[in-house]
């Protein structure tokens, strides 16, 4: 895998993107160690919410950790046939409202567990009557703390700003608890480790990042269950590259936005296998008629013409979100140092962002 891979690890002294690299390359080993030792707690906590009486979940998280929540909105409407909604935590924490909460899932996703707004929004929403539930990296965390119940995603430290690791293992535990919690054993999830190994081996993404290094715009698009790969992605262009990427979901693109496409502006489209995917290709179809330059992570299915193709093995569509992330924060990590910007430490960002 190494010998195809421009990522490296950190050295004692690190160079300028190499805990990015690093973490990239851990996620495999992550996804291994959450299958392996997150099992048994995830297990007990899907119990808890069989036994509850919960007829609404809502989501509350900040950053990357928002397109986790969205993702999770996806698997609970469409697995467990559940109403979901991302939460307002400014409607608990700035406007100071409390809405009564009895039947309701507060599911609160965070790294970290350090914002105050997703702390005091937590607790807010406990007072309201919700069962709480932390999805975090940090089990000691003020969030952990402050929700009735805890979830560990074992990413393991992660020291680099822009979220890698923790986020592929944000997806995976909330799999793991909506598949549980839907009476499932977790059996699709279990090739997730090797299927990473292969995916952060290929090289075609690098020819990508070799031809967009200079753009300014980019566009990322995706439907369904990659629509917050999409958006993933595009912050992740943001934070470490400083260029303008904007995401829209593949429906929302064919509206005002579609406007702006030209052969200038480079499109990244993400496509899952299944109904998502599908529902892409009049997207892809409109996209080759602008005479867009694309780039499709995924399976284009019905031939039409493309820049670019970075391919991706067979998986379950719901489980496709954590791969796909995979070679679009590689094309971040090479933009990055290709435009001589560290993407270890954006500029004017912190690991831990703390919001009201």
């Amino acid at each position: 895998m190494t010998s195809q891979n421009t990522l490296a690890p950190a050295a004692a002294t690190p160079l300028p993107g190499s805990l990015m690299a690093a973490e990239i390359l851990e996620q495999p080993e992550a996804l291994a160690r959450q299958l392996e030792q997150g099992r048994p707690a995830i297990t007990r906590l899907a119990a808890t919410l069989r036994d509850a009486d919960i007829r609404y979940v809502l989501l509350a998280a900040r950053g990357t950790s928002d397109h986790a929540a969205l993702y999770a909105k996806y698997l609970i409407e469409t697995v467990l046939g559940l109403p979901a909604g991302l939460a307002s935590p400014s409607s608990l924490t700035v406007y100071g409202a409390e809405p009564k909460m009895d039947g309701v899932l507060w599911l609160a996703v965070s790294q970290s567990g350090g914002s105050p707004d997703l702390v005091d929004s937590t607790a807010a929403a406990a007072r309201g009557g919700a069962l709480t539930v932390a999805v975090t990296n940090a089990p000691s965390s003020p969030l952990a703390a402050a929700a009735r119940h805890h979830l560990d995603i074992l990413a393991g430290p992660e020291r680099a700003v822009a979220a890698t690791k923790s986020y592929t293992s944000q997806l995976l535990a909330l799999w793991q608890l909506i598949d549980a919690w839907a009476g499932g054993n977790g059996a699709e999830a279990a090739d997730l480790p090797r299927l990473a190994a292969d995916v952060l081996a290929r090289p075609e993404i690098l020819e990508v990042a070799d031809r967009y290094r200079f753009v300014n715009h980019i566009i990322t698009t995706g439907r369904g269950f990659s629509y917050p790969t999409a958006r993933e992605a595009a912050l992740k262009l943001m934070e470490t590259s400083y260029l303008a990427a904007h995401a829209f979901s593949g429906a929302d693109l064919l509206h005002g936005p579609f406007a702006m496409i030209d052969a200038d502006r480079p499109v990244i489209a993400v496509a899952s296998p299944g109904a998502g995917g599908r529902a892409l290709h009049p997207v892809l179809d409109r996209l080759a008629e602008r005479g867009a330059d694309v780039c499709l992570v995924g399976d284009a299915g019905a031939a039409r013409p493309l820049n670019h193709v970075v391919p991706l093995p067979a998986v379950h569509e719901q489980l496709s979100p954590i791969l796909e992330i995979m070679p679009l924060q590689r094309l971040a990590h090479a933009m990055a140092a290709a435009r001589h910007r560290d993407p270890d430490a954006p500029r004017g960002l912190r690991k831990i962002t703390e919001t009201w």
